[in-house]
């Protein structure tokens, strides 16, 4: 099944009451691929992760390995493959590094040390503090424990909702350069990212929301040159 996208998302809609957050979004995500959703604040980013993570009700379909998964709850999408990092990191403030991880293999105990031993490489500093209770770590190293939460399990598909959002520059170089090492090692990429220089910086596609809907989408480069990435969705400035 290699012609099959890893996921495939058709005609997605989330509405929180009367209010329609997501209109009707289509995008597909090959294996491998990294691919950045891309808008401004308030167009719809967080409500398609947060859907596809099973976190809010949504219609449309959502096919992960060809498999049908809009109707599982997200226990069980996190199950098939799914690492989910949350906008605010949301760790477990009174648990240590170390348990924080662990949380992220409950579902399979035994994989637990060689995720271990696969977030330590990526983050040395979450081994330097894994004894440290979460609350005490800054942001950056509080998001390096999300990511790395996330890829306990080695995730078929991580995806990331705005990881840069709170951080200082310096961090979210850091932050971006792990993820960077992440995909290149074979990991498919999905980020829900307001600034669009990092996510594009990452990405090899991105699509672009408005109001809730795909206004623009292409590949990496070629939006990377689109005067409308940079006057309407960041107004030109660069992280």
């Amino acid at each position: 099944m290699a012609d099959v996208p890893l996921l495939e998302v058709q005609r997605l809609g989330v509405a929180y009451g009367h209010v329609i957050a997501v209109e009707s979004v289509s995008f597909t995500v090959q294996r491998g691929e990294a691919v950045a959703i891309l808008g401004a604040n308030g167009a719809g980013k967080s409500s398609v992760v947060r859907a596809l993570a099973g976190l809010v009700r949504a219609r449309g379909s959502v096919r992960l390995g060809g498999q049908s998964i809009e109707r599982l709850p997200s226990h069980r999408r996190a199950a098939l493959g799914i690492g989910y990092v949350p906008e605010g990191r949301r760790v477990f403030a009174e648990m240590t590094v170390r348990e924080n991880l662990l949380m992220g293999a409950y579902l399979q105990p035994a994989t637990a040390p060689a995720g271990l031993e696969r977030v330590f490489a990526t983050f040395p500093r979450l081994a330097e503090r894994q004894r440290q209770l979460a609350t005490t770590l800054s942001g950056g190293e509080q998001q390096m424990l999300a990511i790395g939460r996330a890829l306990m399990r080695s995730p078929d598909l991580l995806m990331l909702d705005e990881p840069s959002l709170g951080l200082s520059p310096l961090l979210v170089q850091v932050i971006y350069r792990a993820l960077l090492d992440i995909r290149q090692r074979g990991t498919t990429v999905l980020l829900a990212e307001q600034s669009a220089h990092l996510a594009l910086s990452l990405a090899d596609r991105a699509y672009v929301l408005e109001t809730g809907q795909v206004v623009l989408e292409g590949d990496a480069q070629t939006l990377r040159g689109d005067k409308r990435i940079e006057a309407a969705y960041l107004g030109g400035a660069a992280a």
